[in-house]
């Protein structure tokens, strides 16, 4: 990437869906580009709604890569600035990599603004937080091999079940056998799971459940795309040890040892 001032290609993470889930940062940089991509099948169109009305604006979802980067060649050409708009945080299956390296070979600047992942949306509708004390301290974010990439060797859910972090699994939900199949042996058919249904959209939804009854729960809502998968204790564990942060025998630089 280019470091300095021109920068004429803006990637986005516009957020779960919530159009005012989006960062002021992100936003503004729609407000004021000469051209918008976004993934339509992701992003809703009231999040590119405020771009000016001079600006073209165009859903990626039938482009192809090639297509898209030449949308920015030509954008470059002409002085112009692109918002490039993708779900959730960009860094997350945001498949920006691809298009970084083309605009490299060109040299076209950019820079990412991030946005709320999905999980984060997720976990917010589910009023639970995923790292609790003595139960689960990591978060794995992951996915199983439908017709994507296939997935890179030792990157099972049967090796992240073994760890006991809070698993995110996404893009999977036409996997959903295969994820509790893996899953159970080593977590147990009572373990918490949970499927969100496009967090933060008008028609949110969330089934929650257990490996054991989690895949009958969601085909009777015949959910089929664009939902999260979560699996891990701290999903249903009210018992847990309160956290060591606002303890009041734990000290730090701005909490002095209590005195009485």
């Amino acid at each position: 990437m280019t470091k300095d001032n021109n920068i004429t290609v803006h990637f986005i993470g516009a957020g779960p869906g919530a159009p005012d889930l989006i960062t002021i940062r992100g936003l503004e940089h729609i407000k004021n580009a000469d051209v918008v991509l976004y993934a339509g099948s992701l992003v809703p169109v009231e999040i590119v709604a405020s771009a000016k009305k001079t600006a073209r604006v165009i859903d990626t979802a039938p482009m192809h890569l090639d297509e898209i980067i030449l949308e920015m060649k030509n954008a470059f050409a002409d002085g112009q600035t692109v918002a490039r708009v993708h779900s959730g945080d960009p860094s997350i299956y945001g498949a920006i990599a691809e298009q970084m390296r083309k605009l490299d070979a060109l040299g076209i600047s950019y820079d990412v603004t991030p946005g709320v992942p999905a999980f984060c949306a997720a976990s917010a509708l589910l009023a639970r937080e995923l790292t609790l004390p003595d139960v689960s301290q990591s978060i794995v974010l992951t996915r199983t091999s439908v017709r994507a990439s296939a997935m890179p060797a030792g990157e099972t859910l049967e090796n992240f079940a073994k760890t006991g972090a809070t698993l995110c699994v996404h893009l999977s939900i036409n996997n959903l056998k295969n994820v509790v199949d893996e899953l159970t042996p080593h977590l147990g058919e009572n373990c918490p799971a949970a499927v969100v249904y496009r967090a933060s959209w008008p028609d949110e939804l969330v089934i929650s459940g257990t490996l054991g009854n989690i895949r009958e729960r969601v085909k009777k809502q015949s959910i089929t795309r664009t939902a999260l998968i979560l699996v891990g204790p701290a999903l249903g564990e009210s018992e847990f040890t309160d956290s060591m942060l606002y303890n009041e025998n734990h000290t730090h630089v701005l909490r002095e040892k209590n005195k009485t």
